[in-house]
């Protein structure tokens, strides 16, 4: 399914720019998720566009006359301010209905949804432009990530890396991003993100556009229409070194982890493999 035509913002003059709402950079940044403004802001000018990055910081008004916003990651605390202060402000909201993109990396992601667990593990609304609710993992997922994108959405396998102590549970009103080949993704040992339209979630670090520049594409869309093609040889060469070997080697790993992690819970005691590849184990 295609993003819909253009619907750029114009400015002074009538000029048309797409205008990138980089939401909360100081409260949801800490994983260096700014790096997806830029490769928004990068492809478009690579195809002849204008294009602006406006950072927004809590106090400030939400512009509603956006055409993408970005929301990072960011610690509990965190993530509960920006919630609270967006609930307030409204504009996400009425950007959304407008049409606007909104693409949420993990905190992000949560607060899109209908509830969070925010400080001290009390739930939390949060945006309800996801029908999504996130617990919490039984153990914190770290690791890489690849995904098979749904169909329906027209992309390549999704790949980045998770850093999380969220499960998001997926209503009726939200499909999935993507299918988890390799990590933890949504917590459910199937899904990885979420999406409605016009709006997106993910665990994806990376930053996710940035290696997966089909579905930075696909955000793009939604105020430019259809794009010609870019040269993006170089990120193809580091997502088929990631697929390829950096992916399978994790996996293996994570097999690994989970015999040996059998094999120490079968007697109580680690077995002579563990002890040899984890020589630290015994004293913890």
């Amino acid at each position: 399914m295609s993003p819909e035509p253009s619907r750029l913002s114009a400015v002074g003059g009538g000029t048309s720019v797409l205008l990138i709402v980089h939401v909360y950079p100081h409260l949801l940044g800490t994983y260096g998720d700014a790096g997806n403004a830029l490769v928004l802001y990068r492809r478009a000018l690579a195809r002849g566009l204008a294009a602006e990055i406006v950072p927004v910081h809590p106090g400030e008004r939400l512009p509603r006359t956006g055409d993408v916003y970005l929301l990072g990651g960011g610690e509990d605390a965190k993530q509960t301010a920006a919630a609270q202060e967006l609930r307030n402000d409204g504009g996400l909201a009425v950007a959304a209905a407008r049409g606007a993109a909104i693409v949420g990396v993990c905190a992000g992601y949560q607060l899109l949804g209908q509830t969070f667990l925010g400080v001290g593990g009390v739930e939390t609304p949060g945006l309800g432009l996801l029908d999504v609710r996130t617990d919490r993992l039984e153990h914190r997922a770290v690791g890489n990530v690849v995904a098979d994108a749904e169909p329906d959405l027209g992309l390549p396998a999704l790949i980045g890396f998770e850093n999380h102590g969220g499960a998001t549970s997926l209503g009726p009103d939200a499909g999935p991003l993507g299918r988890i080949r390799i990590g933890v993704g949504n917590g459910d040992g199937d899904t990885e993100g979420a999406v409605r339209g016009n709006v997106y979630g993910t665990y994806l670090h990376g930053p996710a556009l940035a290696v997966n520049p089909a579905l930075a594409d696909r955000v793009l869309g939604h105020a430019t229409g259809e794009l010609p093609p870019i040269d993006d040889g170089l990120v193809e060469e580091l997502r088929e070194h990631r697929l390829h070997h950096v992916l399978p080697a994790t996996a293996r790993a994570g097999r690994r982890r989970s015999l040996l992690g059998a094999l120490r819970r079968s007697d109580g005691t680690p077995s002579g493999a563990t002890a040899t590849l984890s020589p630290r184990s015994r004293s913890r």
